[in-house]
């Protein structure tokens, strides 16, 4: 049988589905500090009050990015407003850098993160690419921020957090922070081709995978201090700094490094058994086998710690095999990519209201234990959106031509 992921009919089902989240959230734009959160209706939830974080408002600048290269219309008011939010509300134009959170009267917290930052990055390499006047100006800003206040040479990585004055707020290191920011150099050498980018990628994934991941057998370590030993014990946000690991990051990294990769001129061999061991070993530890779907935590053991299913671990987990299948046929990878989506269209897609539940609890019915509404357009519309494009072509690069 054609493996799924080279069936014409799938190939339009992705389309429409990217077309039906695009539609979803729509909506989203216009509100009294910029953008909007939606409900699970996809009616925005609050007024005037709102708080919104950097993460959201780029993700959305990132989203209508790749919708306007792909041809869908209409979006560009949408990130011409999100640039604007970024500029003129996140900027902090006495200390520099971009506050965690804000809402209409300014900001609600003032701390920089690098998890931010780094999104600010993608939003702006994505942005330069179709075109927007003011985007070359956000990136040259971020970047210079970036190089000055988060990047440490000695290890090849980012730092975490600051105060709004630049304070360091503590030794931690992290994890997710310097994946996103990977995966945004990858984005930002792609729009500029300035190679300065992406020797701060390969040196991150260096670090976090080809040493830290590899001592783990492939385990991904979430949480670090500054030396970059392991913190096994760490226990932080349950959203952005969950205890033990998680195999979703696992499937994230697989993705970016067969980009990273590519884009290195096929020269990190490296590269390609890790993100095989990557997805080998999240497949094998995280999935849930009596309800379908990647659990959202583990120990150190390989138990479940978390047992809540998130949906952006599974649409990570089809980003990879997608990937991987394109690369080199990857048999594993091209069983997996079936086995997702169709729990991912059984019990993640609303068909009903629109857009993807974020969490679904044990019993099998949507819920809201760390996530409220349906706050996240980013990682279903690129589960969607990678699948389509040719081998060799990936998200952050030239895909006007490459469906």
């Amino acid at each position: 049988m054609t493996p799924l992921l080279e069936r014409p009919v799938h190939r339009m089902w992705l389309l429409h589905q990217a077309e039906n989240l695009i539609g979803f959230y729509r909506p989203i734009t216009g509100g009294p500090a910029g953008f909007r959160m939606l409900g699970t209706g996809g009616t925005p939830m609050f007024g005037s009050g709102e708080v919104f974080g950097i993460h959201d408002t780029t993700r959305i600048v990132h989203v209508f990015s790749l919708a306007t290269q792909m041809g869908i219309p209409g979006l560009r008011d949408g990130i011409d407003q999100g640039i604007e939010f970024l500029w003129s509300s996140f900027r902090d134009t006495q200390n520099g850098g971009y506050f965690w959170s804000v809402n209409a009267e300014g900001p609600v917290r003032a701390d920089k993160q690098a998890y931010g930052h780094a999104f600010v990055l993608l939003a702006a390499s994505s942005a330069l690419r179709v075109g927007h006047p003011r985007a070359q100006a956000l990136l040259d800003d971020i970047s210079q921020v970036i190089e000055a206040r988060f990047w440490e040479e000695g290890p090849g990585a980012m730092a975490e957090e600051f105060e709004a004055d630049w304070a360091e707020i503590g030794p931690y290191r992290g994890q997710n922070s310097n994946m996103h920011s990977t995966e945004a150099l990858i984005a930002a050498f792609e729009a500029t081709n300035e190679r300065s980018y992406l020797d701060k990628a390969v040196r991150i994934a260096g670090l976090v995978i080809n040493r830290a991941a590899r001592a783990e057998g492939w385990r991904v370590a979430e949480h670090f201090d500054n030396m970059w030993q392991v913190d096994r014990d760490y226990d932080g946000d349950p959203m952005f700094r969950p205890a033990g690991t998680t195999p979703g990051h696992a499937l994230e990294w697989a993705r970016l490094l067969v980009q990273l990769h590519d884009l290195s001129g096929h020269t990190h061999a490296w590269m390609i058994e890790a993100a095989k061991g990557l997805f080998a070993r999240a497949v094998e530890t995280g999935w849930d086998g009596e309800r379908g779907g990647f659990v959202y935590t583990l120990d150190w053991d390989d138990k479940p710690l978390q047992p809540l299913r998130l949906w952006w671990p599974n649409a990570e987990g089809i980003g990879a095999a997608a990937t991987l299948v394109k690369h080199d046929g990857d048999p594993l990878a091209r069983d997996w990519y079936e086995k997702i989506w169709d729990v991912v269209a059984a019990q993640f897609i609303d068909h009903e209201s629109g857009g993807w539940y974020p969490e679904i609890l044990p019993d099998g019915t949507p819920g809201d234990a760390i996530f409220t509404g349906k706050p996240d357009l980013y990682h279903a519309f690129q589960a969607c959106l990678g699948p389509l494009l040719k081998p060799g072509v990936h998200i952050s690069g030239d895909i006007t031509e490459a469906l």
